[in-house]
């Protein structure tokens, strides 16, 4: 498994962690999904076999945020 801590910028309430939240925990072998509002951030374990980085950011993206 693999580790990713990525800077989501756009978030601002509970319902922005819980769209990102939702967007990882639809992709294949993610887990462990952590969303910190304050710190902007998002972090999740992940099977690079199955699932790519790119793959990661593009799905919060689709839900309005930035990942920078």
């Amino acid at each position: 498994m693999e580790k990713a801590v990525l800077k989501v910028e756009g978030m601002s309430c509970n319902h922005c962690v819980q769209s990102v939240t939702q967007a990882l925990s639809d992709l294949p072998s993610v887990n462990n999904i952590q969303v910190d509002l304050e710190g902007k951030t998002a972090s999740f374990e992940f099977d690079d076999s199955f699932v790519r980085i790119d793959t990661a950011k593009e799905a919060i993206e689709d839900q309005g945020y930035d990942v920078v």
